[in-house]
């Protein structure tokens, strides 16, 4: 039976007209074997060239990371450092959401420890408290017509969870040392960064070096709840003085170690931006009633339809702006098939995209995030409520804006019986700062003097920092905190058993008296 099906046993037909077989497909004649043959080298040359297209694409782009040798290695005392930061975690100086007195207490006595912990800064620098709590130190330059430089931090610390005080391994108000690390609330947010410019500043000044350009410091006593009676003051009375800085430099992106896939180095992140918040308040109204009686639709059910909708159509993601920027500085630092997918994103993106807003750090990066924080609705079991309300947060990134935001929920409902309104207190998105100025290249300069292995690249800050006050008073404002950190270490923010490493946190000062004396000058 097979012979006869493929014609075997017969007469062969000449060759120019016999059809070649297939067992799959049956015979197949010299023009079908033609256009196969050319559907092949077709398919052949698309896959060339598309591996041509990934190729240059993927080495087009030459590593934007600048070669400046490695600045000479400062020496510090470690040891009397790690002792003065450790001084400065046992103030309780604590945020809460209503202003504590024993706080304000702890900041007073904190003033007098930075006082007594820095002489030659207090002998070198003005200082003046603001906003009762909020400390202003100004370093006069010699050249008054430059613009000045804005060094930030805060004083403030978040509580530590109740019921998590026995998780920690030291006393969170302890300030200990041990293991290499100093352990407490603030060694790391953000009395890490505030004791470093200080400790940077003092021995500047203790070895008589007097900037060009005037060095202000501003540390805040209430970031923590928004900066409002702090940094805003701040900012505030420098702008009423016609104060206008080159750069301000806040607590920020770190140094991170292992969480960028591809990249083997450490990659400094420096936040070019942060994201603004605008809490949206959703009302559904309903029949009151008594439950034994109900309505087809109830206030919280309609409430609740309408949330579903909300969490279900987020704002639009993109690869764009500065997460765009980021990918751009780091993709040539890559390895391996990460390269290639990032280098062509023409192609890839919409995978990228993909992969990126499955993880909610990454996610955070290429959208407005939508949160559902808050839900209320009723107050006794047989009672139908005729309001049920909810609040749901939103982190702006540029380019959009709150009034944006409220319009897109509204849009989403599309509901009579329900509204939405913009809380008080909206923050718009930050503007972005140019990672092309002078005063970016001096801050990566100085990273990858002090850091030489480190990959550095512009990000977003995704949380709020004391720095966006600043906008009317400085040219561009960045976010960087050069603390190390790896994956297992991020938790610790605002978590249990915050801590520093104290070799890490020489850096820190290495770090900052470097940057003043790159970017301030002086003799």
């Amino acid at each position: 039976m097979a012979q006869g099906l493929l014609g075997l046993g017969r007469e062969p037909a000449p060759r120019w007209m016999s059809p070649r077989a297939c067992p799959a497909i049956g015979p197949i004649w010299p023009s079908e074997l033609a256009l196969l043959r050319q559907t092949l080298k077709w398919c052949v040359s698309v896959l060339v060239l598309l591996a041509a297209v990934f190729a240059f694409n993927t080495f087009k782009h030459k590593s934007q990371q600048i070669a400046v040798p490695a600045a000479a290695r400062v020496v510090i005392d470690e040891h009397a450092v790690a002792e003065r930061l450790a001084g400065a975690v046992r103030f309780r100086t604590i945020s809460y959401d209503t202003p504590s007195e024993e706080s304000r207490l702890e900041l007073t006595r904190f003033h007098g420890f930075l006082a007594q912990s820095f002489p030659s800064l207090h002998g070198a620098l003005t200082l003046e408290i603001v906003g009762g709590y909020s400390l202003l130190y100004t370093w006069a330059g010699r050249d008054a017509a430059a613009k000045p430089i804005l060094l930030m931090a805060h004083q403030d610390v978040v509580p530590v969870a109740p019921g998590t005080e026995k998780q920690w391994r030291a006393d969170p108000f302890g300030g200990e040392i041990r293991d290499g690390f100093i352990w407490g609330r603030g060694a790391w947010d953000d009395k890490g960064n505030l004791m470093a410019i200080l400790e940077a500043v003092e021995s500047l000044a203790a070895a008589g070096f007097k900037p060009s350009r005037t060095v202000y410091l501003a540390f805040g006593h209430d970031e923590e709840n928004g900066g409002a009676e702090g940094a805003a003051a701040i900012a505030e009375l420098l702008a009423k003085r016609n104060v206008h800085c080159e750069y301000a430099l806040d607590e920020g992106l770190l140094i991170t170690e292992g969480i960028m896939p591809g990249v083997a180095a450490p990659v400094a992140l420096v936040g070019v931006a942060e994201k603004g918040s605008v809490t949206v308040r959703v009302k559904a109204s309903g029949s009151p009633g008594h439950s034994s009686m109900p309505s087809p639709t109830s206030a919280i059910g309609t409430l609740s339809r309408a949330l579903v909708r909300i969490e279900a159509s987020a704002m639009p993601a993109a690869i764009g702006g500065v997460a765009g920027d980021m990918f751009d500085a780091v993709v040539p630092e890559m390895h391996g098939i990460e390269r290639v997918v990032l280098s062509n994103r023409w192609l890839f993106g919409p995978l990228v995209l993909a992969q990126l807003e499955r993880a909610p750090s990454t996610n955070a990066l290429l959208r407005t995030t939508t949160a559902i924080t808050v839900i209320r609705g009723g107050n006794k079991e047989n009672v139908l409520p005729g309001e049920a309300e909810a609040l749901v947060n939103f982190r702006l990134i540029p380019g959009d804006s709150a009034a944006v935001v409220v319009d897109h929920v509204r849009q989403v409902i599309g509901d009579d019986h329900v509204t939405a309104e913009a809380d008080a207190g909206a923050t718009e998105a930050s503007p972005v700062a140019s990672h092309e100025s002078a005063a970016y290249r001096a801050l990566n300069r100085t990273i990858r003097e002090q850091f030489p292995e480190v990959v550095v690249a512009p990000g977003l800050m995704i949380g709020g920092t004391d720095s966006r006050h600043m906008t009317a008073v400085a040219d561009d404002i960045f976010r960087f905190s050069p603390v190390r950190a790896r994956a297992q270490d991020l938790p610790r923010f605002h978590g249990t058993d915050e801590r520093i490493a104290v070799a890490n946190y020489a850096d820190l000062i290495r770090f900052y008296g470097a940057l003043i004396r790159n970017t301030a000058g002086g003799d």
